[in-house]
């Protein structure tokens, strides 16, 4: 696990990690990296009748530990039925009270992955908020960790990360968010 408080030495080898993870992307992963949150948000409107908060806030309840695809099967299947199903019962009860009208900003935890995933789908183009999860942590320190744990609920962890990732998207000249997903494209797919 990375020290909380980490060294100027040991920050300025996370951002660069970052920056040589964007570089090693193909164009196809930028162009697909780029558009990840803008897809999600379509989706998001799409599911949800035209409410992209309500949308994006259903499909970050239900996000944890589920792949992307399982994740959006689950929130479109909310919507149709009227009640989230299949997930563990505090990512139902966050995703139903959304799903009812309470603000996704009150329900979710607003400081951590969830919070900024949300965020992130709800709009696209948000220049500040950034997705630190075991992907982005791994990119930053240059290990897998498989299923070691992070320590991500830490809040001087997750944002010395974000941090590292909003740096290196100011030296890229993108969006943190675009460059967290980009990153995370290449990273997932690095022995395809």
């Amino acid at each position: 696990m990375i020290p909380v408080k980490s060294t100027e030495e040991q920050r300025v080898d996370y951002i660069r990690a970052i920056v040589e993870k964007w570089e090693s992307a193909t164009s196809d992963q930028k162009r697909r990296g780029r558009d990840w949150y803008a897809i999600a948000h379509e989706f998001a409107l799409e599911i949800s009748g035209g409410d992209a908060k309500r949308g994006a806030g259903v499909l970050a309840a239900l996000s944890a530990n589920k792949p992307w695809s399982e994740n959006c099967r689950l929130a479109q299947k909310a919507f149709t039925e009227g009640f989230a199903s299949g997930h563990v019962r505090d990512a139902l009860t966050k995703a139903n009270r959304i799903m009812a009208g309470a603000d996704p900003s009150e329900v979710l935890p607003m400081k951590l992955k969830t919070g900024y995933f949300y965020l992130c789908i709800e709009d696209p183009e948000n220049t500040e908020s950034v997705v630190i999860d075991r992907h982005a942590h791994d990119i930053a320190v240059r290990r897998i960790y498989g299923q070691r744990d992070r320590g991500l609920g830490a809040l001087g962890r997750y944002n010395l990360l974000a941090d590292c990732y909003r740096a290196a998207a100011q030296q890229i000249g993108e969006i943190p968010s675009k460059v967290q997903a980009v990153t995370w494209v290449a990273h997932i797919e690095r022995g395809s």
